[in-house]
């Protein structure tokens, strides 16, 4: 190989190597949706374990 055809492939290599880390870095919409999904149920969670306290507290407050 001639230095230029090994500079052409380095170069080209350089270019495949940046674009398939570029890529994998891009949150598509089926990620994101994922993720707001995520913070939906944590939140539902929450307010679950919020009521069952709330239950749990007025079982108390009938038992005195």
């Amino acid at each position: 190989m001639t230095k230029t055809t090994k500079r052409v492939a380095a170069l080209l290599a350089s270019i495949a190597m940046l674009v398939a880390v570029t890529g994998c870095q891009k949150e598509g919409p089926a990620e994101r949706a994922g993720k707001e999904v995520d913070k939906t149920v944590e939140k539902a969670g929450q307010q679950l374990e919020k009521a069952g306290q709330s239950i749990q507290d007025a079982a108390k407050d009938a038992k005195k």
